[in-house]
């Protein structure tokens, strides 16, 4: 990786024949145009790069298209941008394209620049003054106002140093790009190199790129490992944001790859159709109707978008609105990406923006939040973003969504979610995978979970708790695994309900019973307790009881969970004062007459048939008091 060089991008932006390609090829060695085609009709109709190197810089210049026909192309160029170089030529002055093109820099966001006077030998010393100030009018109010104006000569050479020197004093300003950030770059080139194989060029926004790296294609999420890359026009071992970028990509053949389509970190971010935005209309456009279609450009991509206005029907000219944008093609995009807006017949731009929500729900009268969410969205505060994200996840949010929609970086998550964590704002119900939930949102669900305990006490008071499952299926479908689980460890750790394996119940809670419970429950224990070996029905014993049969069957769980009463078989239920005689027998027997029981003397030593004589013998098998040996049993 070179670390020596900052890299800077300049966009060339300006009407068509104002000599934007001369300039970069006087400024750089390098003509950009490519094509036969641009060579044989004398204009720029894809995009050409070049490179300029010097003073701690390498700028990478992007010479775009000035010819309205090739508008969409300057965009794909316009993409990363760092600095306009705004070409005027003195013997025209402003242009229609000139309009566009700037007006197109400011709707991305580029904040800084220079303009440069071509043809300057082509007018006089007056001329020259004269359109000076028209530019500087025209800046005027602008990022530009108080640019740099420099004029200059592509065929004599004049100004060029004083340009060079505008750039470097301009580029010392520039903030480097987070080479921390995921992995993202917008193809804008896609092709075949003998021996290499598919090359896809871009500018990378962010984050860095080297051989045997694996990335994921956007949209459709192809897994590709990359052989080479290129920056500056020499093979590094790490490209970085901020650089104009050559990846040469195996597994894949170039005629299936497009510009528009972008190459990022696998497996972290995902494309969409629907986004929420910030969206200027310029002072020159028509109104924009709500449902209105119109052409849309973010990085490299292309592609038609249904406009939905929020709170509104018409949008006026040099307004600006909260806006959703259905998609019709898939597009990989993050928050504080921009975006440009053109009508969709004529074809001309009328707005842009930036990019709030990447994976926007559908709009639907119900959500009447959404304008006050994307306006926290649009503060940019990453605290108070991620809490009004989490606010509206019902379900939680995760980690990976999280990314999916932010692209911040692991670290900027943990730290943003530990300060709301202590702020009460949030609740993480799971860490692996990190998932989190709303503190209100949660606290309701830890009311709700109390009250549904609490009422089910007062619905069965003979039942000790209600079980784990039904309880978390009271509580409807919205509720996930993880959220229930942290609910009731929250409300256990603070004693407010006791959680016993599979059983919740109200902490410190008893089971109270009315005197004929009771007295129902102590004659159940009197019937198993006075037959001994030779036990009731079941049937038979709560038949006779003074409660309805519904009743007896819960006093009867209820002996069974406090284990005064043992169920060694479907049909067989005993005291554990039987069961623990019955085992005293045995040992004496072993100790009398060895350790070897048949089932005849077995049914001689206690007293009973058959009935009760193998399945009390299968239950000291399970309880490992004996074991099957044959046709006897071992006495352990």
């Amino acid at each position: 990786m070179e670390t020596s060089f900052k890299s800077v991008i300049v966009g060339t932006a300006g009407h068509i024949d104002h000599g934007k390609s001369a300039l970069v090829e006087a400024l750089t060695g390098t003509h950009p145009d490519r094509l036969a085609e641009e060579k044989r009709r004398g204009i720029t109709i894809d995009l050409g790069f070049a490179f300029l190197e010097g003073a701690g810089v390498r700028f990478g210049l992007v010479d775009v298209p000035g010819h309205e026909r090739f508008v969409s192309n300057m965009l794909a160029g316009a993409a990363g941008i760092d600095l306009v170089l705004l070409v005027i030529a003195a013997d025209e002055s402003i242009k229609p394209q000139t309009r566009e093109h700037f007006d197109i820099c400011r709707l991305l966001g580029v904040t800084r620049g220079v303009v440069a006077l071509t043809k300057s030998d082509l007018v006089d010393t007056d001329m020259l003054g004269l359109v000076r100030l028209e530019v500087e009018e025209y800046l005027r109010g602008s990022f530009l106002e108080g640019a740099p104006i420099v004029p200059v000569s592509a065929k004599t050479g004049a100004g060029l140093g004083e340009l060079k020197k505008a750039l470097h004093a301009v580029a010392a300003e520039i903030p480097g790009k987070d080479a921390a950030r995921y992995f993202r770059l917008p193809i804008d080139r896609a092709f075949a190199m003998k021996g290499f194989g598919t090359v896809v060029t871009g500018t990378l926004i962010s984050g860095s790129i080297g051989p045997e790296d694996e990335v994921e294609l956007f949209p459709g999420g192809q897994r590709l490992r990359v052989r080479g890359v290129q920056s500056g026009g020499k093979a590094v071992e790490r490209a970085i944001a901020g650089q104009r970028t050559a990846v040469n990509l195996s597994g894949i053949d170039h005629d299936a790859v497009k510009r528009g389509m972008t190459l990022a970190a696998p497996g972290q971010l995902r494309a969409t159709r629907r986004v929420d935005v910030r969206l200027t209309l310029l002072p020159s456009a028509r109104k924009l109707k709500h449902r209105a279609k119109v052409h849309f450009h973010a990085g490299t991509k292309e592609t038609l978008a249904e406009v939905f206005l929020y709170g509104a029907t018409v949008l006026s000219p040099g307004q600006n609105t909260l806006a959703h944008l259905r998609l019709q093609e898939e597009v990989l995009l993050l928050p504080g990406d921009r975006f440009i807006a053109r009508q969709f017949s004529p074809v001309v731009t009328i707005g842009g923006g930036a990019i709030l929500d990447p994976l926007a729900r559908r709009p639907t009268l119900r959500d009447a939040g959404r304008a006050a969410f994307l306006e926290i969205l649009l503060n940019g505060k990453r605290e108070e973003g991620l809490a009004a994200m989490t606010e509206r996840a019902p379900l939680g949010l995760g980690f990976r969504e999280i990314v999916a929609r932010t692209g911040w970086s692991g670290r900027e998550i943990r730290d943003s979610v530990q300060r709301l964590v202590t702020a009460r704002r949030i609740k993480i119900v799971s860490t692996e995978p990190l998932i989190l939930l709303g503190r209100k949102a949660f606290d309701d669900l830890r009311q709700r979970t109390s009250e549904r305990v609490e009422r089910f006490h007062k619905e069965n008071p003979l039942s000790p708790g209600i079980l784990r499952e039904d309880l978390r299926a009271s509580l409807g479908r919205r509720v996930r695994e993880e959220t229930f689980r942290a609910a009731l460890e929250e409300l256990s750790t603070e004693r407010k309900l006791d959680v016993q394996g599979e059983l919740v119940k109200r902490a410190g809670s008893e089971i109270s019973l009315q005197p004929e419970e009771a007295q129902a429950k102590g004659e159940i224990e009197k019937a198993f307790v006075e037959a001994g070996l030779a036990v009731p029905a079941v049937k038979e014993v709560l038949a006779r009881l003074p409660v309805e049969a519904k009743r007896a069957e819960k006093l009867l769980q209820i002996l069974l969970r406090e284990k005064n009463l043992v169920r060694v078989s479907p049909e067989l239920i005993f005291h554990r004062d039987a069961l623990a005689h019955l085992k005293v027998q045995l040992v004496t027997y072993k100790r009398a007459k060895g350790e070897r029981i048949s089932v005849p003397v077995f049914k001689e030593l206690t007293g009973i048939t058959r009935k009760y004589a193998i399945p009390l013998l299968e239950y000291l098998d399970r309880e490992r008091v004996t074991r099957r040996a044959g046709d006897e049993r071992v006495i352990l």
